[in-house]
C-alpha cells in the first residue's frame, strides 16, 4: 500500500510565501469574509442575550 505524502497545512498564507498549502490568504477578500461572518456572530449573540432579557 502506498503511503499519502505528509501536508504541512497552514493557517495564513502570506504574500510573499508562495508555498500552496494554506487555509487563508492575507488579502482584502479574507479580511471582508472574516470581518462579515464575525459581525454576523456578534449580532446573533446579542439578539440571543436581548431575547433573554426581554422574555425573562
Amino acid at each position: 500500500m502506498k503511503k499519502q505524502g505528509e501536508e504541512k497545512t497552514e493557517f495564513v498564507k502570506d504574500p510573499e510565501n508562495e508555498k500552496r498549502g494554506y487555509i487563508f490568504q492575507k488579502d482584502k477578500k479574507t479580511k471582508l469574509g472574516a470581518a462579515i461572518v464575525i459581525g454576523f456572530l456578534i449580532l446573533m449573540i446579542l439578539g440571543v442575550v436581548f431575547s433573554g432579557i426581554a422574555f425573562d
